[in-house]
């Protein structure tokens, strides 16, 4: 565990650096800074961020330490990923190009419903690592795991997944563009072989996972899969 300051000056340097980095992404393509539903976006997506990371620091920073490592040891898993990080600088990039050459007239209204699904997915998050704090980011059994079958997890068996489906899914709707929709189709996808991959390791890593696969039948979307 990284001492306090460590650690909370490490989640501030990532989140700033996120957001230019993300800024940069929606801005330069557009061509301009008179992009209101990128505005809007950004500070959904790190007000949340942030809102969220105070809460672990205070609440629970080992918690928030296992959610900063981004580091998988699995070579399927490093595949899944860096094929993701590509699928989300397409995502991010198509739209702003979309708004700089007025391919998509979305109507504002549906632009602020896909801002409400959005924090719908925030707050399924936050509801997930409050039923589980060893909700990590990587892909591991730690010391003292057991299976989580409250909350979220009584409905379906990776609701961190479903969540960030939902902040992925409508992200290029939240950004005003319909085109931004075309590869954000490979987002339940990708999240998909993750899943696969994941429920290997958990079934033969944690006590319980098994059969608790029998109990609750849907893995990351309700009644459907």
């Amino acid at each position: 565990m990284e001492p306090p300051r460590v650690l909370l000056s490490t989640a501030l340097l990532r989140l700033v650096a996120g957001m230019v980095v993300i800024a940069c992404l929606f801005f330069v393509p557009a061509g301009t800074l008179s992009y209101w539903e990128a505005w809007i976006y950004m500070g959904i997506l790190f007000g949340s961020t942030l809102l969220i990371g105070g809460y672990l620091f205070l609440k629970d920073p080992e918690l928030l330490e296992r959610r900063m490592r981004t580091r998988e040891t699995a070579r399927p898993q490093q595949k899944i990923i860096a094929v993701f990080i590509l699928l989300l600088l397409v995502l991010f990039l198509v739209p702003g190009i979309d708004h700089r050459y007025g391919w998509s007239q979305t109507p504002s209204a549906l632009i602020l419903l896909a801002d409400a699904l959005i924090l719908l997915g925030f707050l399924l998050f936050v509801l997930t690592i409050r039923e589980n704090r060893f909700a990590s980011r990587v892909i591991e059994v730690q010391e003292g795991q057991a299976v989580v079958s409250t909350g979220p997890y009584a409905l379906v068996r990776h609701p961190m997944y479903l969540a960030m489906g939902l902040v992925l899914g409508f992200s290029p709707l939240a950004l005003g563009s319909l085109w931004g929709l075309i590869p954000s189709v490979f987002v339940p996808l990708l999240l998909a072989q993750r899943i696969a991959h994941e429920e290997q390791v958990l079934k033969v890593s944690l006590p319980g996972y098994e059969e608790y696969t029998q109990r609750v039948r849907f893995r990351m979307i309700p009644f459907i899969w």
